[in-house]
C-alpha cells in the first residue's frame, strides 16, 4: 500500500515538472519569436534556413503566411516564407565581403618529381630481381 503512494507522488511530480518546464520553455520561445519579429526589418541582413544569407526587401509580421521577399544577390529577390528565416544576422556575425585583389594566394613549394624509369630500365629491374630468387 505505501509503495502505491509513493508511485503516484512521483507520478505527480514529474508532471508537475513537465508542466513547469513546457511553460518556460513556451515563454522562452514566444520571446524569441517576437524579438526576431522586431530586429526583421527591410534592410536586415538575415541567414534562411537553406543556409543562405539575405538582406530583407519586405516582411508582415502580423500576417505571417504572407512571403518575405529576401534579396540574395544584386537585383535577385526570392519570395520566402516567413518562418524560413533563422534569425536576423548580427553585424559580428556578418559576412565579410573581401575584395579579390585583397586576397593573398598561398605559397605552394612544389616537390620534385620523382624520378621515372624508362621501359627498358624497368625490364632490367625485373629481369635483376628475378636472377636473385
Amino acid at each position: 500500500m505505501p509503495m502505491e503512494f509513493l508511485l503516484f507522488g512521483l507520478l505527480a511530480v514529474l508532471l508537475v515538472f513537465m508542466i513547469f518546464n513546457t511553460r518556460k520553455r513556451t515563454k522562452q520561445m514566444k520571446a524569441e519569436q517576437e524579438e526576431k519579429a522586431t530586429k526583421t526589418v527591410p534592410g536586415a541582413k538575415v541567414l534562411l534556413q537553406g543556409g543562405i544569407y539575405g538582406t530583407i526587401v519586405s516582411y508582415d509580421p502580423e500576417d505571417l503566411d504572407t512571403p518575405a521577399l529576401v534579396e540574395i544577390a544584386p537585383g535577385t529577390i526570392i519570395d520566402v516564407h516567413s518562418q524560413a528565416i533563422l534569425r536576423v544576422v548580427e553585424p559580428k556575425d556578418a559576412v565579410v565581403d573581401v575584395p579579390v585583389d585583397v586576397v593573398e594566394e598561398p605559397v605552394v613549394e612544389e616537390a620534385a618529381a620523382p624520378e621515372l624509369e624508362t621501359p627498358e630500365e624497368t625490364r632490367a629491374r625485373l629481369e635483376r630481381d628475378a636472377d636473385d630468387k
